[in-house]
């Protein structure tokens, strides 16, 4: 199961054996807080919450509980459930009201005109689909979700397709993590190598984009 020290190793802190609680103690502390940052992620993207699921799935790789992957499965996959719908209800509210909202803005930002408009034109050409897509592809939830919003998907509509969505998003993680976790025999460098693969993950688009931009020579 997920442990408070494996969560501080996640933010780079390596939490001494020493400093171990008990499982119990684990358990009462480790999902909550997954729970919590998956939510907060998903609201504010500034939380690395691949990394989070990823860094739990190699605890429990290495925990004797045979619930312990199911539980990281169910735990993040409704974390980032409940925050997308969310911040989709807050951005509906955003667009309705006439000075806008922060919450709109702070989508916005983060989906640059030319990628919105991938996101529109993908949307139009395949529906609901495009939302499980924009989940796995790094950086590509807001711009589609801004493309929802700008497209009125009602609320229900936004749900039907985002609940298959973050499935895929938390499976796919945790698989990174299971990777990770068994090919090394300490928690702490699977931990490690999740994190990395995960960050690589991330930023590999934007580093792909930027040399296609970049004259030759």
């Amino acid at each position: 199961m997920i442990s408070a020290a494996a969560l501080g190793q996640a933010a780079g802190v390596l939490v001494p054996p020493a400093a171990v609680a008990p499982e119990s103690t684990q358990q009462a502390i480790g999902y909550p807080s997954l729970f919590l940052l998956v939510l907060i992620g998903a609201l504010v993207p500034v939380v690395p919450t691949g990394a989070l699921v990823s860094s739990a799935a190699v605890v429990a790789v290495h925990q004797t509980s045979p619930y312990a992957m199911a539980m990281v499965f169910l735990t993040s996959s409704l974390a980032a459930f409940l925050g997308d719908v969310a911040l989709y209800w807050l951005g509906r509210r955003g667009m309705t009201s006439k000075n806008g909202s922060r919450w709109l803005e702070a989508i916005r930002e983060r989906a640059p005109e030319e990628r919105l408009a991938q996101a529109q034109e993908k949307l139009a050409d395949h529906g609901v689909a495009v939302l499980v897509l924009s989940r796995l592809v790094p950086a590509g939830r807001l711009p589609v979700m801004l493309a929802c919003l700008v497209a009125k998907w009602p609320l229900r509509r936004f749900v039907r397709g985002n609940l298959p969505a973050c499935l895929a998003w938390a499976a796919t993680y945790q698989l990174i993590g299971v990777l990770g976790g068994s090919l090394f025999d300490e928690p702490w460098e699977g931990v490690l190598a999740a994190v990395v693969l995960t960050v690589l993950i991330s930023v590999a688009p934007g580093l792909w984009r930027r040399m296609r931009g970049t004259p030759a020579g």
